[in-house]
């Protein structure tokens, strides 16, 4: 597989990740298999999807526990992300930046995931009631401890943005400030064909200043690939139950994204799919850019990583340019 790198340090990554969120979190507990999900993983390393991204929120613990099965037997095959920041309680989930909370939240990461080093630690969302410069300097610290090896930043304050201007206002206001602490290594934030909000200015603040941008939720949550069928229903505890975007009509009015994508990929050969075309166009916005598809099956795992070979033509880039914008928003 192509590699990419992230941040100054040139760490180099294959250029299609794996999310490892939905083997363990926010989609259909129901469909949840470790045994299953530890293949994937397995087929993924294989593939060359290098990146294996996590957070100790997701389960919580049991998807760091998870990626640590896999990483016993292989550490030398994955670059390990995982995210700090988030405290999952009943019914609520609340932000902790305080710098003893998050040495100790590190600690009990490397030991999750059975490995003495993690080499991206990302800030999952900053802590209100902390500034963020003293959240970022005790990540900082881990990485002069040898515990860490470079640092990341969550996109912060999205959807709270779209009324108060920039999308991604809030994201950059916070990344010059812990730029001045510790070089950023990497950003993650929601870029897709029906997200492609990054583009206007969080994606050329990461290129111009050598920052890896990591695109999560590529498919669209799963929409992108042409497998979900409007009106299908999902589980309470999937977090598209709730999404404006997945009602049945939104589904259906989004639809001509989807076959605007198959069209694409039809020029390609029978084998190619949406989400291939979907995971190629986020690769073609730069050469900084890992697309970190989720994924618990080992057959998308492998349709996701073959993505990689896709090269998209100039017009196949205009014409998906072109798809409608997508229907239905958190507002």
């Amino acid at each position: 597989m192509e590699r990419r790198t992230i941040g100054a340090g040139a760490l180099e990554v294959g250029a299609v990740g794996l999310g490892c969120m939905p083997m363990s979190w926010a989609y259909s507990g129901s469909r949840q298999r470790g045994d299953e999900s530890l293949r994937a993983v397995h087929r993924a390393l294989d593939a060359g999807s290098s990146l294996l991204d996590t957070a100790d929120m997701y389960g919580p613990f049991t998807n760091e526990l998870l990626v640590g099965r896999a990483l016993k037997e292989r550490r030398e095959d994955a670059f390990v992300s995982t995210k700090v920041g988030l405290l999952v309680g009943e019914q609520h989930i609340v932000a902790n930046g305080r710098p003893g909370y998050v040495k100790r939240a590190c600690d009990a990461s490397l030991r999750r995931l059975q490995t003495d080093v993690i080499d991206l630690y990302q800030l999952h969302r900053a802590d209100p009631e902390v500034p963020v410069e003293e959240t970022w300097g005790a990540m900082a610290e881990l990485v002069r401890a040898g515990k860490v090896r470079a640092l990341g930043l969550c996109a912060v304050g999205a959807r709270g943005g779209r009324r108060s201007g920039g999308l991604y206002d809030g994201t950059i206001r916070q990344l010059r400030r812990v730029q001045q602490v510790f070089p950023v290594s990497a950003v993650e934030a929601e870029l897709s064909v029906w997200s492609p909000e990054a583009l206007e200015t969080l994606l050329p603040w990461c290129e111009a200043r050598g920052v890896g941008f990591l695109a999560a939720m590529p498919l669209g949550n799963g929409f992108l690939t042409g497998t979900l069928t409007p009106g299908q229903g999902f589980e309470p505890d999937d977090m598209r139950a709730r999404h404006p975007r997945f009602t049945a009509e939104m589904m259906a009015a989004n639809q001509p994204i989807v076959v605007g994508l198959r069209r694409v990929a039809a020029r390609h050969g029978a084998a190619v799919t949406a989400a291939q075309v979907a995971l190629a166009w986020v690769l073609a916005q730069g050469r900084h850019v890992i697309t970190v598809p989720g994924a618990k099956r080992e057959r998308w795992v492998a349709e996701n990583a073959a993505a990689a070979a896709l090269r998209l033509t100039p017009q196949d880039l205009t014409e998906v340019a072109e798809l409608p914008g997508a229907q239905g928003s958190w507002e």
